[in-house]
């Protein structure tokens, strides 16, 4: 991939004179006022920064950011550093699509009639550790893990139980899935033509992200560039036929989950997403033809005001990579949407209610943000899947925020702030920086096969770990105002049933299909997988209607791409 020039000079402008008036004030200021308090009472012993370890000034002037307004603007214009939308949440708010999944999809389905009728606008779909690495709920690798922290989807049966009365024309679903994502979309698409609702009325979001994986998240199935034409194939596919869709959710989630620090995760996630627009185009693919419908999806940690710079710091980076990068012409093309959950890992099993305390500040900060749609944790969920009382507390946490808080009523309400604008400014530089030392490696998959991005979040998660065993970073709960009391969170078990249930109904499947049908199919699969010129996408499909499950088509890929093996980083 070419590199591209710096970031311009944030402001053009220069360093102030002598005579600025905004520095004289400034200098009577410490003169007049600091000075004499810091000798009456010095401030506290800590190092000031953020959450990533950006150093923080005691105050910040008109003088601090150093972007001018022109690379501020007005929301819904270019760069779109406050908003992509003219009147934000003016207009319409957030979606608000709780991630849910366990046990068989009637469970699940029970639990997303549960959360509509409670007031959630759009699905999101957990899946199990089988479903994501590709494994039939009846293979000997899924003992145990069948339906414990998702639902288990392994065949195309599965999907219609799982939709079944949901009106998948008025509601969008995004499912977090991505090495197997091409046929766990295949298997929506085809349920929803089954219930009425053809592709191109489908509207939801795939993750099928597959660079984070080998970054951060290790479910990955095939080696990284075979793996990463899949998901090319679905942005073709897509593209042609499923205009409400979006085929790739590239995520920074979790990234920083791993342990990155805020501009990691923004510059590794955005670095993923210049990595799937290159090679879309070299497809042959318009660049305005599919990056309209490419999504995004971060995390909102503790650093409240780091997070809001984030989120504005990203708009603005994927506008200008989009257009003077990729000669994006359409203006949504240059628009960076964005899902947000607040942070998993930030969640404790000590004291677990201040969780609640922890999520509604990360939500805001996604909402302040600018997010299009936010999923909030439960508050048990460091200790077991949400049960439905905290879950329902979750969706009433956003709706606090969207009713009842006025945060909703401004448009970028943040936007102006010394300190905002200049830590913007901060992250949006740092971003640079690892742009270009990605593209001096030769790109995104040559630094995954180096290990660059692995020991990158190694290092800043080892960082953290070691403040907050020392007590420098503090963690109430935890290693601050702790106490000695038993934890009391209704307990939500999830029993093997699950497993018995779908493995029953895969052998069920496996002795009615027509066996030639099947076999038929799957080879078809295996060659349009070893010819690069062709799109998998029908093969999946045909596969699907053949009743292949899961497993099997992961197999007949791994049969011309191989295993991946993950070399150490240690």
């Amino acid at each position: 991939m070419a590199s591209r020039s710096s970031v311009p000079p944030a402001s053009g402008r220069a360093p102030p004179s002598a005579d600025d008036p905004v520095e004289e004030a400034k200098a009577r200021w410490e003169a007049e006022t600091l000075t004499p308090a810091l000798a009456k009472g010095p401030e506290r012993k800590e190092k000031f920064r953020t959450l990533g370890g950006i150093p923080i000034d005691r105050i910040y002037t008109p003088r601090s950011p150093r972007s001018g307004f022109d690379r501020i603007g007005y929301p819904g214009q270019y760069p779109f550093t406050r908003g992509i939308h003219p009147t934000m949440y003016r207009g319409r708010v957030w979606s608000m699509r709780m991630f849910s999944g366990f046990g068989s999809p009637e469970d699940t389905n029970r639990r997303f009639r549960y959360l509509l009728k409670h007031g959630e606008s759009g699905l999101s779909i957990a899946f199990d550790d089988p479903t994501l690495y590709g494994i039939d709920a009846d293979d000997p690798e899924a003992l145990g893990e069948v339906g414990k922290c998702g639902v288990n989807v392994s065949s195309l049966d599965d999907m219609t139980r799982l939709l079944a009365g949901i009106p998948l024309d008025e509601v969008t679903t995004s499912m977090t899935i991505n090495a197997p994502a091409n046929i766990l979309w295949g298997m929506y698409l085809l349920a929803g033509d089954a219930s009425g609702v053809p592709s191109s009325k489908l509207g939801g979001t795939t993750q099928n992200d597959i660079l984070k994986e080998y970054i951060a998240q290790k479910e990955f199935l095939y080696p990284p560039r075979p793996a990463l034409r899949l998901v090319i194939d679905t942005i073709e596919y897509g593209t042609k036929h499923t205009p409400r869709w979006n085929p790739v959710s590239i995520s920074g989630y979790h990234i920083r989950e791993a342990g990155s620090t805020a501009a990691q995760e923004l510059a590794f996630t955005l670095a993923n997403g210049r990595t799937y627009v290159a090679e879309s185009k070299a497809r042959g693919l318009d660049v305005d033809d599919f990056a309209p419908r490419l999504s995004f999806f971060f995390n909102s940690h503790n650093d409240f005001f780091e997070e809001i710079a984030k989120f504005r710091a990203a708009r603005r980076i994927w506008a200008r990579v989009m257009r003077d990068e990729f000669g994006a012409k359409r203006e949504r093309s240059m628009w960076l949407r964005f899902h947000t959950q607040t942070a998993g890992c930030s969640c404790t099993a000590q004291q677990p209610e201040l969780n609640v305390v922890r999520t509604t500040v990360q939500a805001l900060a996604g909402v302040l943000g600018g997010t299009q749609s936010l999923h909030t944790n439960s508050y048990d969920e460091a200790l077991q899947l949400p049960s439905e009382d905290a879950v329902r507390i979750a969706l009433r946490t956003q709706q606090i925020l969207a009713h009842e808080t006025g945060v909703a009523d401004a448009v970028d309400p943040f936007g102006g702030s010394y300190y905002v604008e200049w830590l913007t400014d901060a992250l949006e530089e740092e971003a640079q920086r690892y742009f270009d030392r990605i593209d001096a490696l030769g790109g995104v998959v040559a630094g995954i096969e180096r290990g660059f991005f692995q020991r990158e979040i190694q290092e800043a998660s080892f960082r953290y770990q070691r403040a907050v065993e020392s007590g420098e970073e503090k963690i109430v709960g935890v290693n601050a105002y702790t106490v000695d009391a038993p934890i009391k969170v209704p307990r939500l078990r999830i029993s093997e049933e699950a497993r018995r249930l779908q493995s029953r109904r895969l052998r069920v499947l496996r002795a009615r299909r027509d066996a030639k049908r099947h076999a038929v199919a799957l080879d078809r699969l295996r060659t349009v997988a070893s010819t690069e010129e062709k799109n998998t996408m029908p093969a999946v499909l045909d596969a699907l209607r053949a009743k292949a499950t899961l497993g099997e088509i992961v197999h007949a890929f791994q049969d011309v791409f191989g295993r991946y093996r993950e070399r150490s980083t240690y």
